[in-house]
Formats: C-alpha cells, sequence, structure tokens
C-alpha cells in the first residue's frame, strides 16, 4: 500500500533577466545576467529535491527478483544487493529519479 501519491512535478524555472534586442546591438555587455543570491538558492532547491525518493513503492511493485521492500520501523525503501540482478527497470520507473544503477568494482 502506497503511503503517499508519488509523481514527479517540476518547479517553475526562474526566468534569467536578459539584455533586450536593441540593447545587444549597441555594444558587447553580457546577454544573460547571473541569478541573484536568493534566486540562486531556490534554484539550487529545486534542482538537489528532484531526485528524493517519496517512498511510492512503484520500484518494489515492478522488481523481477522482489529484492526491493519496507523497512516496517522506519518507512525506508531497502535494495538486497545480494538478489538484485541489476536489470534497471527500477531505475527505468523510478518517478523521481531517487535509483541510480552503477557498476560494482570487482572484489
Amino acid at each position: 500500500m502506497m503511503t503517499k501519491e508519488c509523481k514527479k512535478e517540476t518547479a517553475p524555472k526562474i526566468k534569467r533577466k536578459t539584455l533586450s534586442v536593441k540593447a545587444r546591438k549597441k555594444g558587447f555587455s553580457p546577454v544573460e545576467y547571473g541569478l541573484l543570491k536568493e534566486e540562486a538558492i531556490k534554484e539550487a532547491e529545486h534542482c538537489l529535491g528532484l531526485r528524493e525518493c517519496e517512498s511510492c513503492e512503484i520500484c518494489s511493485l515492478l522488481c523481477p527478483d522482489l529484492c526491493i521492500t519496507r523497512d516496517e520501523k522506519t518507512g525506508e525503501v531497502l535494495i538486497d544487493l545480494d538478489y538484485c540482478k541489476g536489470c534497471g527497470i527500477c531505475a527505468s520507473v523510478c518517478p523521481k529519479g531517487a535509483i541510480e544503477m552503477a557498476l560494482e568494482e570487482g572484489k
């Protein structure tokens, strides 16, 4: 049972201030200005928040090896890497992009 709906939400992008076309023709000033401190912090929060798991359990429902479970005490999603064959289905269906496939280093 899902604890909350998992959906990929996109926050509106901050519109950067730019030089008008007329002003661009007059010189070599920068065409696009940087962000103010508050805008930069908001943009960073937007980017860093995209990869956060919301425990929607879509990955566990589609895992062919049944190696993705939820810890009953903490509610955390757990992946048993001893049984995972690395098919990548979980990573491809995660609406938040929270699962990343990585090659294991040889022992």
